[in-house]
């Protein structure tokens, strides 16, 4: 089934979707929220210790990212 998907913190997570050039269009409580030009989607990110595998897996879906891109990121 490919690479395992390594969980993350929303912090974290919010640090690798920066550095495939999403950014920081918003804060909304304890959600932030990532654009990225040319995308229709905007990631809104739980600032939590730990992600659960479903959630992390539909905003790396959505940024059109793979598993193995945002492991590497």
């Amino acid at each position: 089934m490919g690479e395992s998907l390594k969980l993350c913190s929303g912090l974290e997570a919010a640090r690798k979707f920066q550095r495939a050039d999403w950014t920081t269009a918003r804060q909304k409580g304890s959600h932030l929220m990532m654009t990225k030009s040319g995308y229709q989607w905007t990631l809104s990110i739980p600032q939590h210790t730990e992600l659960g595998p479903g959630l992390l897996r539909k905003l790396i879906k959505q940024a059109g990212l793979t598993i193995e891109e945002f492991n590497d990121l």
